[in-house]
């Protein structure tokens, strides 16, 4: 009888569930419709929230196992969120328009809380008319669905069902296809810069055909300045702001705060710098390291003009909500730059302006930087709070990503080695597997930059069959890489890179 009594509570209050989530997916759409993939989007807020507080187990368990799937299950569970929050509301607004009596208004009560909610998310009340309007129209569907034809209650909950999916696969489809370019046009053109900032200055050119020349031209090995550059974030949608509406406040424990915008940054005069960058969550043969010349100014300055006493560390904070902690040691020697090969800094790597801090991990490379809080004691940024260390200068790694047949038979391994501001003076490949023979090898003139990479190769005769190479990297200290191999939780990918070749 208990199970019956379930079943039957269960069939009554399906259709209005079925409605309520149908205007919260259809809410989510017209919000995606309206504002296309940026931080008006309704999801974006949710996002964040999901990113600061999901336990530092599942952050690990994301960057080991999923890697880049990691940022899609978390805008995935976000969107689910988001949609079951403006569900709710409008399910409820919906109820209260049915026991108030005036059923046929149930549309606008529940689109006026869903755009409410919309709106306290965002911040943006015009936008979040997309979400609001939405969950008005598939309620509206769903109510005059369920008042057509006959009076079996049975056939009219199955209208309003079908009305409100109907509804929400047409909202779902244009929602898509506007937000879609929507959210192109917006990242296109989302730091807007003043004229002339497209022409790239002589300097440049000639630091970029330096790297070009210095660079080996081997098959299948990215050069020492590649076109692209990886992209890890904890946000899954970027901030979008104009070069007019940026500022950097230093804040915290300084005489006076003070705050540089985007013109008092760039009429300093420019340094140019080559930096690579190393994700700390990459694997130890991965290929989340990059290398580009950057053009910004030097933080030291900055601090120096805001006269900042000598202070134990720094948070940096981004607009994206992400914030890290280190040393101001690190943060004087650090640039602010608002450029990246010649061009405008991409909204994906933190336009109009982020931090590079040479030699360190590439978690404390804030992008979107907003302010620089000076502390007088330690604290936990975002990724010590959920277990890691990476705000520490980069581990010494030598990486083999090349192995190809030559046409006079022998064989051509290479790779990159980096050290962070250590550089690196050697790296050997074994091809008996790390045992008897360490062999030298080529390496490319390093780059005019205080954190740069090399590259490196070597031809050998192959041994018959298959055989193990390995390779290892000394820094400019003289110190040899650790053997002993890693994973990247907590402090990074460390060890020897093997392969067996054939």
């Amino acid at each position: 009888m208990q199970r019956a009594d379930l079943a039957a509570t269960v069939r009554a209050h399906l259709p209005a569930v079925v409605v309520a989530l149908s205007a919260g997916a259809a809410a989510v759409a017209g919000s995606y419709a309206a504002a296309g993939f940026t931080p008006a989007y309704v999801v974006a807020p949710v996002d964040s929230v999901v990113t600061r507080y999901v336990p530092g187990a599942f952050v690990t368990v994301a960057v080991l196992l999923l890697g880049d799937l990691g940022e899609q299950l978390s805008l995935l569970s976000a969107t689910a969120l988001a949609v079951v929050l403006l569900g709710s509301l409008a399910g409820l607004g919906r109820a209260i328009a049915r026991e108030a009596g005036v059923g046929p208004l149930a549309g606008p009560f529940a689109g006026v809380p869903v755009w409410a909610a919309a709106t306290v998310l965002t911040g943006r009340p015009v936008l979040a008319l997309g979400a609001g309007l939405a969950a008005l129209f598939v309620v509206s569907i769903a109510s005059i669905a369920g008042r057509v034809g006959t009076d079996d209650v049975g056939a009219a909950d199955r209208r309003r069902v079908v009305g409100s999916a109907a509804s929400l696969a047409g909202l779902g489809i244009a929602g898509w296809l506007l937000g879609s370019r929507r959210g192109t046009l917006d990242a296109s053109g989302a730091a807007a810069e003043p004229a002339g900032a497209g022409e790239v200055s002589v300097a440049t050119q000639q630091a970029l055909a330096e790297a070009s020349e210095k660079s080996f031209d081997v098959d299948g090995l990215e050069p020492l300045v590649g076109e692209e550059f990886y992209v890890v974030d904890v946000s899954s949608v970027h901030p979008q702001t104009a070069t007019d509406e940026w500022s950097l406040s230093i804040t915290g424990a300084v005489g006076d705060e003070t705050t540089f915008d985007y013109e008092d940054v760039t009429r300093r005069e420019p340094v140019r710098e080559f930096s690579t960058l190393r994700c700390v969550g990459e694997q130890l043969n991965g290929k989340k390291t990059d290398t580009a010349l950057w053009t910004g100014v030097r933080v030291g300055d900055l601090l120096a003009a805001a006269d900042v006493p000598d202070r134990c560390c720094v948070m940096a904070h981004g607009e994206d909500g992400f914030f890290e902690e280190f040393p101001v040691a690190a943060l004087r020697e650090a640039l602010l730059v608002y450029r990246t090969n010649g061009k405008p800094l991409p909204r994906d790597h933190g336009a109009p302006a982020r931090l590079i801090v040479p030699g360190h991990w590439g978690e404390i490379h804030v992008k979107w930087v907003t302010e620089l809080e000076i502390l007088d004691e330690p604290a936990e940024g975002y990724w010590e709070q959920k277990g890691w260390h990476g705000t520490g200068p980069a581990n010494t790694v030598a990486k083999l990503y090349v192995n190809s047949d030559l046409d006079d038979g022998r064989k051509r391994v290479a790779g990159h080695a980096y050290a962070g501001t250590r550089g690196i003076s050697r790296v050997e490949v074994s091809t008996d597997g790390g045992g008897a023979t360490w062999n030298g090898v080529d390496l490319s003139e390093p780059l005019p930059g205080r954190s740069v990479w090399r590259q490196w190769k070597y031809e050998y005769d192959p041994p018959g069959g298959t055989h193990e190479v390995v390779v290892r990297a000394t820094d400019g200290e003289g110190q040899l890489q650790p053997r002993e191999a890693s994973g990247p939780y907590p402090s990074g990918a460390s060890g020897w890179v093997s392969k067996e070749v054939s």
